[in-house]
């Protein structure tokens, strides 16, 4: 699936809560199913600086796309990382750096997260693009 597609498919799932209280259970949902992240991984280099709680972001590049693998020690956040995981992995570096982010307004995900949250989301985007900058510098 297209990095377009995955975001309309978030989209329309969110769209079928009618509050944000149920939305933020959905998220910590995804958050649960979240695959683990190798021990190996989660090491300083890999925790994304500028969130509240800790967030290990690792980034492989396998054939012509970029495997990422994430966890975090906050429920919350964990189904953040989920939520990006699920739009960025198995995608080509040119199109991670092409997408737009629209999809996360369209949800409302910014404007219900606390300010350090939102940060933190803002920081999440970042590091998915910077691993994408450097793969795609690569090819």
């Amino acid at each position: 699936m297209k990095i377009k597609e995955i975001q309309e498919e978030i989209v329309d799932e969110f769209s079928m809560f009618d509050d944000w209280m149920e939305r933020y259970e959905y998220i910590i949902e995804l958050g649960k199913k979240l695959p683990l992240i190798k021990e190996e991984y989660k090491t300083e280099n890999n925790i994304i600086k500028g969130c509240q709680s800790k967030v290990w972001l690792q980034g492989e590049q396998t054939d012509d796309k970029i495997v990422f693998t994430a966890d975090s020690d906050a429920i919350l956040t964990k189904g953040i990382i989920a939520i990006l995981i699920r739009t960025f992995s198995n995608q080509k570096a040119s199109d991670i750096l092409e997408a737009d982010m629209n999809f996360i307004d369209e949800i409302g995900l910014k404007e219900h997260l606390s300010p350090t949250r939102a940060n933190g989301l803002v920081s999440m985007i970042k590091n998915i693009k910077m691993y994408a900058l450097a793969f795609n510098a690569q090819n």
